[in-house]
């Protein structure tokens, strides 16, 4: 007769999105895996096969729970200026008070794995064209609204705003302070 299984899978997957987003793939141990998880390492592989399939589980809950957020957030309404500053300054709050300095999980396995993991890079590159996608609408909306000039690109400007959060989450990672990450969002709300 199987025993029951004595941990929620669900919990579980929460807590190896933790370690994995602190420490990225590679960094992280079976054995962080395992004290993270509360369970043993019979447990982990039995339950979810590897660890290399434990960390697509939370790569996956991370664009369930982190990624959309930000989707929803732009899709609020408002004027889409103050609604787009307002997303840029959430995420570079976020960022800079991570004790952890975490940034953005698919941001960091972009970094780290595009290039040896192609199944990490197609989650990825979703998450990323859902993103984009999101800032696309909103600059669409913004130049019915006549917030933005309708002579600019919307496929541009969305490809232009994704790099800038990306490029945002990366600096908040090492920067000693609010002050560059406010210049950047000044200037990208300006820009448009």
């Amino acid at each position: 007769m199987a025993r029951p299984k004595q941990f929620d899978p669900e919990i579980a997957v929460d807590r190896a999105m933790e370690v994995f987003w602190r420490k990225g793939y590679a960094a992280t141990t079976p054995q962080d895996l395992v004290d993270a998880l509360g369970i043993g390492k019979g447990s982990l592989y039995n339950a979810f096969g590897s660890k290399r399939a434990l960390f697509e589980l939370a790569l996956r809950r991370y664009r369930d729970s982190q990624a959309l957020a930000l989707v929803e957030m732009l899709e609020e309404s408002g004027p889409v200026r103050e609604r787009l500053r307002e997303v840029l300054r959430f995420l570079a709050e976020m960022d800079l008070g991570d004790p952890d300095r975490r940034g953005c999980m698919a941001v960091n396995t972009a970094a780290e794995l595009a290039g040896a993991d192609e199944a990490a890079a197609v989650l990825v590159r979703r998450m990323f064209d859902r993103t984009e996608g999101a800032f696309r609408a909103l600059i669409e909306e913004g130049q019915r609204a006549g917030e933005i000039a309708p002579e600019r690109d919307p496929v541009a400007l969305g490809s232009l705003l994704l790099t800038t959060v990306v490029g945002m989450r990366l600096m908040a990672r090492v920067a000693e302070g609010p002050d560059r990450l406010a210049r950047v969002i000044d200037a990208t709300i300006d820009s448009l």
